[in-house]
This record gives C-alpha cells, sequence and structure tokens, in this order.
C-alpha cells in the first residue's frame, strides 16, 4: 500500500460515484488497495466507452450536419471552416478537456499518478489548441485569398510567422510544464542562446524581413511575371512563404529562391506591362545600305497606287516642290534640293501600317526608326504595344507585321541585309572563272 503511494479516500476523495464504488467494493470484503484499483479500472472502461460514444456521435451526425449546412450555404467561409478541419480540431480539444477533467477523479487514490497524467494532459491540451488555432489561421488565408484586397499578398508569408510565434509559445510552456519552472525563468535562459539561435534561423529571420519588405513596398505579388536570369526564373509568382517564392517558369518546371534574393539581387518584374494591357515590340529590320537610293518620277507614281502611302507621298511632293521652288534648287543634280528616297518611304509606310493595324496600341508609344548604321546595315526599328499581353497573341502579332514588310520591302526597291549563304558562295565561285575570261 505504501510502494502505491494510496491515501485515505475520506480524505482525498472529491467524487461521490468514486466513493460510492469504492464502498460497495468494500463492503464485498476487497482490501481497500484492491478496491481503489478495481474502482479505477472499473471507471477508466466506463470513461473509455464514453469517449468513443462522444466521438461517434460526433463523428457521424455533428460532423455530417455541419457538411449538409455548408453546402446549402451560398458562403464560402464556412466550406474552408471544413475542408481545414476546425469542426475536427474543436471535437478533439472538447474531448481532451473532459478528459482533463474526469481522469484526475479516476485516479484520485494513486497521487503520483494523477500528477503525472494531468501533467500529460496538459501538455497534450496545449497542442490541441495550437491545431485547432492553425486550423484558423489556415481558414483566414483561404478567406484572404478569395478578396481581391489580399489576392496578391504574401499571406502565407505571414501565416508562416504566426505559426512560429504559436509554436515558440507552446515551446515555452511544454518546457514550463515538464521543469515545473516559471515560462519567464526559460526566456531569461533563452536571451543567453539569442546568438546560436539567430545563427540557426538566419534563412528564416531574413526571409520574414524580406517577406515584409517586399509586402511594404509591393514589389513582388503572387501571380506576377517575374524574370531573373541567375536562377533561370522567367515565369509566374505562384507563392510567396516566409522562407522561400515558388515561381513557375514559361517551360512549366518550378523554381525556388530564397525570398530575401528579392531584396538581394535585381530582378524584372512584368506587371506593368501587364497592367497597361500592351506589351512591346521593338525589333529591327536590317535595311542594306548599297539598296539605299533616290526614286525616280516612275517609282513614286507606281508607289503612289499603296493606299496607305498615298497621302504622305502627296504630302511631301507638295513640300519639297514648295522647298527646290523657294531656294531654286538646280534639279540637274539629285544631291541639290530635297528628293524622295526609297528608306524614307518605306519608313513611312511601316508608321502608317502600324498605325491601321488593329493589334497595335494607339495610345501608348509608337515609333518606326533609324538606329545607327553597323556593319549589318541600317537598322530600321519598330518600337511599339500590341493591345494584349498573352505570350501567343503578341507573338502572332509581331510575326504577323514582319511578315507582310518582308514581303514589301521589295516594292520599295530596297534590300533586308543577311550574310552570304552558302549560295551565295557558290555564286561566287560560279562566276569567277568567267571574269577571268
Amino acid at each position: 500500500m505504501k510502494n502505491l503511494n494510496i491515501l485515505n479516500f475520506s480524505e482525498q476523495s472529491s467524487s461521490s460515484i468514486y466513493q460510492y464504488i469504492f464502498n460497495l467494493f468494500a463492503k464485498l470484503g476487497l482490501p481497500e488497495q484492491q478496491a481503489h484499483i478495481v474502482t479505477a479500472a472499473g471507471l477508466l472502461f466506463a470513461f473509455a466507452v464514453l469517449l468513443y460514444a462522444l466521438d461517434y456521435i460526433m463523428r457521424k451526425v455533428f460532423y455530417s450536419a455541419l457538411n449538409r449546412i455548408a453546402r446549402r450555404t451560398s458562403t464560402k467561409w464556412d466550406d474552408y471552416l471544413l475542408e481545414n478541419k476546425v469542426h475536427v480540431r474543436v471535437s478533439r480539444t472538447l474531448l481532451v478537456l473532459l478528459t482533463r477533467q474526469l481522469l484526475p477523479v479516476i485516479f484520485v487514490g494513486f497521487p503520483v499518478l494523477t500528477a503525472a497524467i494531468v501533467k500529460f494532459l496538459d501538455i497534450v491540451l496545449l497542442f490541441t489548441i495550437y491545431h485547432l488555432a492553425n486550423s484558423l489561421l489556415k481558414t483566414c488565408r483561404d478567406i484572404f485569398r478569395g478578396s481581391n484586397a489580399f489576392k496578391d499578398k504574401p499571406i502565407d508569408s505571414y501565416l508562416q510567422v504566426v505559426q512560429i510565434f504559436l509554436i515558440f509559445v507552446i515551446g515555452t510552456l511544454v518546457v514550463s510544464l515538464l521543469t515545473g519552472n516559471s515560462p519567464w525563468s526559460f526566456l531569461v535562459s533563452l536571451g543567453a542562446a539569442s546568438a546560436v539561435l539567430m545563427l540557426v534561423f538566419k534563412d528564416t529571420i531574413l526571409g520574414f524581413v524580406a517577406s515584409i519588405q517586399v509586402s511594404a513596398n509591393d514589389s513582388v505579388r503572387v501571380g506576377d511575371w517575374i524574370e531573373m536570369p541567375k536562377y533561370g526564373v522567367d515565369g509566374d509568382v505562384l507563392q510567396i512563404n516566409l522562407n522561400n517564392v515558388k515561381i513557375q517558369n514559361w517551360d512549366k518546371t518550378i523554381v525556388t529562391i530564397p525570398t530575401y534574393t528579392l531584396l538581394s539581387d535585381s530582378f524584372k518584374n512584368y506587371r506593368g506591362m501587364q497592367e497597361t494591357g500592351g506589351r512591346r515590340i521593338k525589333r529591327a529590320l536590317n535595311i542594306k545600305m548599297s539598296s539605299v537610293r533616290y526614286l525616280s518620277a516612275e517609282e513614286i507614281t507606281a508607289l503612289k497606287t499603296i493606299r496607305l502611302l498615298a497621302p504622305y507621298i502627296e504630302k511631301r511632293e507638295r513640300e519639297i516642290a514648295e522647298y527646290n521652288k523657294t531656294w531654286r534648287t538646280d534639279s540637274s543634280s539629285p544631291v541639290n534640293g530635297r528628293r524622295m528616297t526609297n528608306i524614307g518611304l518605306f519608313r513611312a509606310y511601316v508608321l502608317a501600317y502600324a498605325k491601321h493595324n488593329p493589334n497595335i496600341h494607339q495610345e501608348l508609344t509608337l515609333l518606326v526608326r533609324q538606329l545607327a548604321p553597323s556593319e549589318y546595315g541600317i537598322p530600321l526599328e519598330l518600337y511599339m504595344f500590341t493591345k494584349g499581353t498573352q505570350w501567343a497573341y503578341f507573338e502572332d502579332t509581331m510575326a504577323d507585321i514582319f511578315d507582310h514588310l518582308l514581303a514589301a520591302i521589295k516594292h520599295f526597291h530596297l534590300q533586308v541585309f543577311e550574310l552570304p549563304a552558302s549560295d551565295d558562295l557558290r555564286l561566287l565561285g560560279a562566276m569567277a572563272p568567267r571574269s577571268q575570261q
């Protein structure tokens, strides 16, 4: 009896049920020690049956009723509660609370065992409360994601920060329960190990600071198209967490980079392009310089048949005639005065063609300009924006424009520059013997 540390029931018991059952076994002639054991075993079995019955009723009746109610409502928050199993966490917390209240009464005759059970159940209760809080946080995350105000915010980063804080609080309370010391004494001793903790959680701390700055500066949102060639990133941001950012490239590969790299390294964000509604075309046609020349009157007359170019030619003819007349230009040499060139008319045609193209954004910058001549000819660059930002639409629009211009350039007596091909070299080789003859 002394080994089991059994106390006198009349001094310790607070349960009339336990006393009643204990007295029944005592009247049957059982010794006090055996009466305590049999009474505790019987009540423990009855309590286990009660817990199983309550759990069965909750799973079969309570959960099913909640599912039916959630399906009938038009709101989303109740669906998120069920998806994150908040009702399961609530029921388990209630069962643990019930166990915490009843088990000490069942084992009231065994104080050492009761103290261990109470401490264990307190720890289990802390973990069930953490899981319940975690499910509620995930529900809030899903609700905020459905809101337009938080759709592009790094909600996962905020969630992880709160989760880390909860884990820290729960861990502190668990250590306090196991050691019997105050949580404040544990925190004071933890301050001495702060340098080690900062080293261990370096990436987490950097990611936390980075996620706050990224959110405050609004530099990256979920859904943004970003490009970081250093890390092989070129695609949409899927998720911004506390430690990493997940990006899906256009080839459907997934790249994960540390969150703090968004601060330490440069990247390109295409959000401005997407919000503007236009995607830039910046590509040049290289004109062969030897094909650039003045146009004759007959060639100009032929080019007037081009509908988009006719108004420009007529206007230029009047301006040139007035200028030459004013300055009494000697027309014996085409260099004197002003003349129309094939590259000038072609540039005017490209500009008119772009202005009449329904796929080109007319309210954004629209230029057709010459760049500095080089060993590859004269670059005639098209600088304009499409009306859509989708990749396929952009590529189709740009290809259609350059298909047309490559086919139309010969009507302006111009040639596109290209490096000598194998056919050109064979042609030169075939012409060499003839020139020697």
